[in-house]
């Protein structure tokens, strides 16, 4: 088959197609023949060799795909509700950029009814992320504010449309006015341009003085001093990326008066059982709002997997607003 692997650590151009031999299923996982596979931002991290594969993993970078079913034991198949050929997304922990893949049963969904391959493979990571983040370890309710810093991303754009299907008021910081505006046009309330403005004091004042009740951080380093400020009380900051860095001043006793909460989660090492759970809950409370034209994906541009490196480059880059997948 053909793959696209990291051939040394560095920059975009180690990102080299090759020939690999066609993954075989273990039990519990099916094999999906990929028509388009998800970039996001750890794969970028993978290829400079600073975010290694869990042990037994594919060394393939891809961490999510669309494809049909191509081979698996029937009881795992009857298990995921599934069969031959059908359409399917899928969370992996690797080996998402070639042509085969395999993934465990559990974390494999149908793809939503008129939704493209594509679009598709754009959804299993950042919707994981978002519902497990926002939803099953913040708790955002309806009626509460989620803060998104990075609103533009593959896991902005997805924060943004599920936290206001669920009735929630969203503010998003951007690096730019356009950026900000894309986010709005997919439902934020508000958007904070981080390089010209304080969003400290834009989330306070758009809150009335109360504050976010959940601050959805990739970020990290100082941004996490500066997100207390700006929680309600009772309010929950949910860390899934350091790209700012690992250290930050904290006020001890602004944690304790308002009562905050700071949670760190990281989801490609977490066991299959616990993915299966998640993937449950997408497709009970997440997946009927594709169908209902509630939430959409966001694709800004796709690659034909051969030019993964130009994919990549665009990802660094930071102009995107979305997802950029890769066609095979």
């Amino acid at each position: 088959m053909r793959a696209i692997e990291i051939s040394r650590f560095g920059p975009p151009e180690v990102l080299q197609e090759t020939q690999r031999p066609e993954p075989v299923p273990a039990a519990g996982e099916l094999l999906i023949a990929v028509q388009a596979s998800g970039i996001n931002r750890p794969d970028v991290l993978q290829r400079k060799g600073l975010y290694p594969m869990p042990p037994g993993v594919s060394d393939l970078p891809g961490l999510e795909v669309a494809g049909t079913v191509a081979g698996g034991a029937a009881a795992d198949l009857a298990a995921a509700g599934l069969k031959l050929g059908d359409a399917v997304c899928a969370l992996v922990a690797g080996g998402g950029y070639a042509e085969r893949c395999v993934a465990p049963a559990g974390q494999c969904l149908p793809v939503p009814a008129g939704l493209s391959m594509v679009e598709a493979a754009s959804l299993p990571e950042t919707f994981f992320t978002v519902w497990q983040n926002v939803f099953s370890i913040a708790k955002l309710q309806p009626g509460e504010t989620l803060l998104v810093q990075g609103g533009s991303s593959g896991i902005g754009v997805t924060a943004i449309q599920l936290a206001k299907a669920f009735g929630c008021k969203v503010i998003v910081t951007a690096g730019s006015d356009d950026k900000g505006r894309a986010c709005v046009a997919l439902g934020a309330d508000h958007a904070i341009n981080y390089r010209t403005q304080d969003f400290v004091g834009e989330t306070l004042q758009h809150t009335g003085g109360k504050g976010a009740d959940v601050v959805l951080d990739m970020v990290g380093g100082d941004y996490i001093e500066r997100e207390l400020k700006c929680l309600a009380e009772d309010g929950r900051l949910a860390l899934i990326a350091v790209q700012g860095g690992t250290s930050s001043k904290i006020d001890a006793g602004l944690v304790l008066r308002r009562r905050l909460s700071i949670t760190g989660s990281t989801l490609r090492p977490r066991g299959i059982a616990y993915k299966t759970q998640l993937a449950r809950e997408l497709r009970e409370r997440v997946w009927p709002l594709f169908a209902a034209g509630r939430i959409k994906p966001v694709i800004h541009q796709v690659f034909p997997a051969a030019q993964a490196a130009a994919a990549h480059t665009l990802m660094e880059s930071s102009t995107h607003v979305g997802k950029i997948v890769l066609a095979w």
